[in-house]
């Protein structure tokens, strides 16, 4: 109840300081989302382009739990995976509030959750994530950043969506090693404590899921002189 009270002021701390206590929201903004959205760089600071990219990155990140963690909630997961795409950690903390502990994982995986499983989805993302980090750091422009940051409300809460993500994730990764039988207190730490690419890692190395399929209670065989008919 305690973690689930923390989850929710968290979303409710994040929305009140977003919208109300963040720096003001700046003229060009809709056309900078629309830019960095359709490719269209110009002119615009690389390790914001690669922040906002990387923004894109992260929901397949959670994907990759959510949706296998959702197999035994009440709730739909994939709702706020599909959501988290938008608005990152404002769709993730709501999930994260109402979600139960689940360490078990019963049935088959479709293609789907075999795609989000598979650790060539983790490298596509992990290349992905390494290109885009060293885009950004190659042509940063820190000064204009922190200007940015500190004026624009677009970038400022995308920064802090950003940091949010990394720290969220690792409290999705114990049910899920659970749900694959596989204990290692290294690799936890590496996904807290190294932002992005700590969860990427764990992507890339944690087991892949095992089946198991539902039980079913066996049917009483009938001797020849048993009769199902209980007519007199």
């Amino acid at each position: 109840m305690v973690r689930k009270l923390a989850f929710g002021l968290l979303w409710l701390g994040l929305i009140v300081y977003g919208f109300f206590l963040s720096p003001p929201q700046q003229p060009g903004t809709f056309e900078l989302i629309k830019n960095l959205s359709l490719a269209q760089w110009q002119g615009i600071n690389p390790l914001i382009i690669a922040l906002f990219n990387l923004m894109g990155v992260w929901p397949i990140i959670y994907s990759a739990v959510l949706f296998i963690d959702g197999r035994g909630q009440k709730i739909p997961a994939w709702l706020f995976a599909i959501a988290s795409f938008a608005v990152g950690a404002f769709a993730i903390l709501p999930y994260l509030a109402l979600r139960e502990p689940n360490q078990k994982f019963v049935g088959k995986k479709n293609t789907f959750l075999k795609l989000l499983d598979s650790r060539v989805t983790a490298f596509v993302l992990t290349v992905a994530a390494v290109i885009l980090v060293g885009y950004g750091f190659t042509g940063a422009d820190w000064t204009n950043f922190i200007q940015q940051w500190q004026t624009n409300r677009f970038i400022h809460v995308m920064s802090l969506d950003f940091c949010l993500l990394c720290l969220l994730f690792p409290t999705l990764v114990t049910d899920d090693m659970a749900r694959r039988g596989w204990e290692n207190r290294q690799i936890l730490w590496v996904t807290a404590l190294v932002p992005l690419f700590g969860p990427l890692i764990y992507l890339s190395m944690r087991p892949s899921l095992p089946e198991v399929g539902a039980q079913t209670i066996p049917t009483k065989q009938l001797t020849p002189n048993e009769t199902t008919d209980n007519t007199i």
